[in-house]
């Protein structure tokens, strides 16, 4: 093995061995990349010039226009955390389905799957389960591992289930694979990947891992009804048709910005960046609606707001809305005027709501939250994509390249033991530092080796989730012990969350066995 291998074996464990112990991610990618570089122009095995090409780096990275889709979504999770859009939620989900055996754990799994399609932010949705359900769930005798295992397994559904800001950065990194792997097979023109597509296939997996969870609380609560008993109904708790009307109302708001933010995706109305808009509008929207009263002058903004967006929606695709033409039909003519007043309505509710959020101090505290989140996620990558140059130029990719041909399994072998690393490092690191570390890495061999791009995201974004439920260092298990009473022991998540660990397991050799489930969604809406 050659000099420049072996230091970059050094660099790649000297950085995982800094990460574990509480470094700074983004400052020990970058300096550890640094570091070794000066040593490997010392030792004549490095071209220093390649750390000129780092602001072109950082410049392409700041160029990527789907990474803006990346803090909307980020203020989108954050508003309606916020907004205290999950407790309503779980109020009514939990009275129409609390009075039957496991009701509440399916409770908690429908609403973390709304909340994952809405929000996305993993850490808020954890806690907030935590802080709403579990109290009502000991209350009546839940089982505590039960209750502690459903709710931190509802609460990383965000990570599977679009719009996710997992499925963003690793729908660019794939795509940025994918050409590299391309390149390399010297296939030019071959077929793309990106946002929109991983979106797509990780949809119905997605949903089969909610389904699996939700026949798992089904059958718990029938063969163990001591563990998942039925909930005593309030004596005055809606019942009927009120019950299913108020479950209607709590529901309505974020399941139309799920639709209006992912249906316009991959229906190809909207880029991922023009529907993280209309979602962190929405959320504004929503956010607001919960500080007014129900009168029809506090109303009336949203009505109109509403209206016009469908107005427009409908207009831009049906007529020709450019007014700088030579000459410009009547219709049309008179389309662009109805626009604009369409535009008028949408932000005069725009503005209102603003400033409604603004006097709450929500809007401030949104915005605080956006930035820090923002920030550290950019920092990160900028610190990863250092280390992913330095990488390369100690020639690290075909190093990895030549380890994971040798392998015996084939590619089947060299996807497992990627599979196996990624897990592991779950214990310690964050999924995004997993991403930006990992991914440029393996992906475009693992790409070479002739699997599909998109089955191959999903199915890594799913172990990555496994990762982050697994005991004893599942970052999901310490959100949920910093919101459990201390009557929860630490002993009593980790046996609870097992069960649904197994329930990953078997969905990711679904995956295997059928990667239709990735594959499908994609090829019907995008050929």
């Amino acid at each position: 093995m050659d000099t420049a291998s072996v230091l970059v074996i050094i660099m790649f464990v000297t950085s995982m061995g800094l990460l574990m112990i509480g470094f700074p991610v983004a400052f020990t990618l970058a300096g550890s990349a640094i570091f070794f570089a000066v040593i490997g122009v010392a030792l004549d095995v490095f071209n220093f010039s390649l750390i000129g090409a780092f602001p072109q780096r950082v410049f392409a990275i700041m160029s990527t226009g789907v990474l803006i889709a990346a803090p909307l979504f980020i203020f989108m999770g954050v508003m309606l955390h916020r907004s205290a859009v999950a407790e309503d939620l779980l109020v009514n989900i939990g009275q129409l389905f609390g009075h039957v055996r496991g009701g509440m754990g399916l409770a908690v799994t429908i609403v973390g799957m709304l909340l994952a399609a809405s929000t996305g932010v993993i850490g808020a949705t954890v806690v907030t389960l935590g802080l709403l359900s579990l109290p009502v769930m000991l209350k009546h005798k839940y089982d505590v591992r039960l209750a502690s295992g459903t709710i931190c397994a509802a609460g990383t559904l965000g990570q599977i289930i679009p719009p996710s800001l997992v499925l963003v950065f690793l729908g660019d990194f794939l795509g940025f694979a994918n050409q590299q792997a391309q390149f390399k097979m010297m296939k030019f023109g071959g077929g793309t990947v990106g946002v929109v597509e991983l979106f797509a296939g990780a949809l119905i997996p997605g949903l089969v891992l909610v389904s699996l969870y939700l026949a798992y609380q089904i059958g718990i609560g029938w063969l163990r009804p001591e563990v998942s008993p039925a909930i005593v109904r309030p004596a005055d708790a809606p019942t009927g048709f009120d019950a299913v009307k108020r479950l209607l109302i709590a529901v309505a708001a974020p399941l139309g910005l799920i639709v209006a933010v992912l249906g316009s995706i991959l229906a190809g109305i909207a880029t991922p960046t023009e529907a993280a808009a209309v979602g962190a509008t929405g959320a504004i929207f929503l956010a607001s609606a919960r500080q007014t009263g129900t009168s029809w002058h506090d109303t009336l903004p949203y009505y109109l707001a509403g209206l016009g967006t469908v107005g427009l929606i409908v207009l831009s695709q049906t007529m020709d809305l450019r007014p700088g033409r030579n000459s410009i039909p009547a219709g049309d003519l008179i389309a662009i005027i109805v626009a604009a007043i369409f535009v008028i309505f949408l932000f005069w509710g725009l503005g209102v709501s603003l400033w409604r959020v603004w006097s709450s101090g929500v809007l401030a505290e949104a915005t605080r939250d956006t930035g820090r989140i923002t920030s550290m996620v950019f920092t990160v990558l900028i610190g990863a994509t250092m280390f992913t140059l330095m990488f390369r130029g100690f020639g690290g990719d075909d190093l990895v390249h030549s380890w994971l041909t040798d392998l015996p399994g084939g590619k089947y072998g060299a996807l497992a033991v990627v599979m196996l690393v990624m897990f592991l490092l779950g214990f310690f690191l964050d999924i995004l530092e997993i991403m930006f570390v990992v991914i440029p890495v393996v992906a475009p061999v693992l790409l070479i080796m002739g699997f599909d791009p998109i089955w191959l995201g999903v199915i890594m974004a799913l172990n990555l989730q496994t990762s982050f439920l697994t005991p004893p260092f599942g970052f999901a298990l310490f959100y949920f012990r910093g919101v459990a009473p201390p009557e929860v022991r630490t002993v009593d998540i980790y046996t609870g969350v097992i069960p649904f660990v197994l329930i990953q397991i078997l969905a990711l050799f679904l995956l295997v066995l059928f990667p239709e489930l990735a594959t499908w969604l994609p090829k019907a809406l995008f050929g």
